[in-house]
């Protein structure tokens, strides 16, 4: 399926194969354009993958899930009693929603639609069955603080394009990208610490799920410059991950498309 989607979609073909030339401009063309098919067939592979989940018993899926770095979700729980999970479109990420039953801890995921409709579909209906308490990014800042309060797990992808009214921009691969700056505005305001959490295919069916210690800021730390520098850092954490498996993650989202505003002409 990935393989037909790869000769099938030619501007989405093109789109990751350019966003893998500003990702990695030392890589040669050949070794791009290995990393953009199998990019895609990890997308064929979460096709199976997530039919399978809403198919099967959960225990069956969660039996092929392993979590390593427990100890770090459990040690900044114990200390704050809330985190804010950092996670991306890498791996299998959608099986991070049923992968919290592991943790024990109520979840909830900030999220907005897929623009593969017929993945966020699935995606849909597997978080519905996950259990997680799901909420709108358009709409969330209430929400995310009422779970905050009630010692929830709060998650945030944060790794797509954001506009200008919502994000800031930070390096990416050592390209501006604009980022929202969302979550560390929480983080910031609320003093919750940030736990960054991928998911990793290992085999179809076998997935291993990463958990980083947990980050923050300083209690005394200047708000706008805390949450650029946040921001920064989370992104940085979440290029370090990709560059693990960079066939598994969605390089056929326009990440950097909003550019950053060109500088004022000087007035005579």
């Amino acid at each position: 399926m990935g393989n037909l989607a790869f000769v099938a979609l030619p501007s989405r073909r093109r789109l990751a194969m350019a966003n893998l030339a500003l990702a990695f401009p030392g890589m040669v063309p050949a070794g791009r354009r290995r990393v953009c098919r199998g990019s895609f067939q990890h997308l064929g592979l979460m096709f199976v993958e997530l039919c399978a989940a809403m198919t099967a018993p959960p225990e069956r899926i969660l039996a092929g899930i392993t979590l390593v770095g427990m100890e770090h979700l459990k040690d900044a729980m114990a200390k704050h009693g809330r985190v804010l999970v950092l996670t991306a479109h890498l791996g299998n990420w959608e099986l991070l929603a049923l992968a919290h039953k592991l943790t024990g801890i109520p979840t909830t995921v900030v999220m907005r639609p897929l623009d593969a409709t017929w993945l966020d579909m699935l995606a849909d209906r597997l978080r519905q069955r996950s259990g997680i308490e799901l909420v709108d990014k358009r709409n969330a800042l209430r929400p995310v603080l009422g779970a905050l309060h009630r010692g929830r797990m709060v998650a945030l992808l944060l790794d797509q394009n954001a506009s200008r009214r919502e994000g800031i921009f930070v390096s990416f691969f050592g390209r501006p990208a604009s980022t929202s700056k969302s979550l560390a505005v929480l983080a910031v305001r609320t003093r919750t610490p940030v736990v960054p959490i991928f998911i990793y295919r290992e085999r179809l069916g076998e997935h291993r799920i990463e958990i980083h210690p947990s980050f923050g800021v300083e209690a005394e730390a200047d708000s706008e410059q805390a949450v650029a520098e946040l921001t920064q850092r989370c992104t940085a954490t979440i290029e370090k991950a990709v560059t693990v498996a960079p066939d598994q993650w969605l390089w056929v989202h326009n990440r950097w498309r909003t550019k950053p505003a060109p500088p004022e002409e000087p007035r005579p």
